[in-house]
């Protein structure tokens, strides 16, 4: 399988729509050969080492069974507190050490550009698992591979992102993915929490229509997929800012009365309460699919860099 044109996965913005279909080529045959019950070796001998210093269950959770699916093996830190980080040790030597047992790395970590850090620490093969506010480049493609199968296409598709778009990484790095396509965007948040203006600006200027209001009523109408994030606790200073937002925007089946026949909802998970559990059986709740979707997609990744 050809490599990617980068070692590292770093940001959503550096793939092509030529890179990014052979990535989703690969993971549609992994998809199949997981369905069809194959045993797969192509990474035996291989070991991955996934670094969480950020709470996480399905991303580190499905990195770790596209290894194992794939014949690998994996070491892991799952929180910052059981690694020298608590005893004060700086990342890059933490990279530089790790790089020593691993032929790649997963990464996640509370600070915005980590992942280019780390990069920058080894030869070893970097796959930015989210750092902080800032990229969760994984996440973005297994959520358009999942917008793909799901709506059939991209093209002429508007997408709603709802929720914390100030500090939410998969919101930014997918809106960076579908810059590559002929899509619209409707940003949904309060005012405080709205999507960065870089971010806006930047669609604009890539001739992306991009709306933006506070009301998820006035978006659901108006979009093919709709993508809810949950307000981020751990990104706020003042838990009475928090207090005041978390329930700003709640999903509930009633209101999807007004959605069109064909629409997606997605959701990056984990929820608290922004979409309700009656909303989980209508026919385009899409967010545990796309969940279970990260395995062939991360697959794809890590063959097209370890192998």
């Amino acid at each position: 399988m050809e490599r990617l044109s980068s070692k590292d996965v770093l940001r959503a913005d550096q793939f092509s729509v030529a890179e990014i279909d052979r990535i989703f080529e690969a993971a549609r045959r992994y998809e199949a050969a997981l369905e069809a019950g194959e045993i797969l070796d192509e990474l035996r001998g291989k070991v991955l080492a996934a670094l969480f210093f950020e709470p996480s269950t399905r991303t580190r959770l499905s990195f770790e069974a596209a290894m194992l699916r794939l014949g690998g093996r994996v070491v892991t830190v799952a929180e910052a507190k059981s690694s020298s980080a608590a005893k004060g040790e700086s990342l890059h030597d933490t990279i530089k050490t790790v790089a020593g047992y691993a032929d790649v790395i997963v990464l996640r970590h509370p600070r915005i550009g980590a992942a280019e850090e780390a990069a920058r620490a080894t030869d070893v093969p970097i796959l930015n698992a989210g750092d902080g506010a800032g990229q969760h480049p994984t996440q973005a493609l297994l959520d358009l591979y999942t917008l793909v199968k799901e709506q059939g296409r991209v093209a002429g598709l508007t997408i709603a992102l709802v929720g914390d778009l100030k500090n939410g990484r998969t919101v930014h790095s997918l809106a960076d993915l579908l810059a590559n396509y002929d899509v619209g965007f409707v940003f949904v948040a309060p005012e405080a929490l709205r999507m960065p203006r870089e971010i806006v600006e930047r669609l604009r200027s890539k001739g992306i229509e991009v709306r933006e209001t506070a009301s998820l009523a006035d978006a659901i109408p108006t979009c093919d997929v709709l993508y809810m994030t949950r307000i981020q606790r751990e990104r706020f200073d003042d838990p009475a800012e928090y207090d005041r937002l978390k329930d700003a925007y709640v999903l509930k089946r009633d209101m999807l009365a007004a959605a069109r026949d064909s629409i997606t909802i997605m959701h990056p998970l984990p929820r608290v309460n922004e979409i309700a559990t009656d909303v989980d059986d209508h026919p385009g709740a899409a967010y545990f699919r796309q969940a279970a979707n990260g395995v062939p997609v991360r697959m794809a990744l890590l063959v097209m860099v370890a192998r």
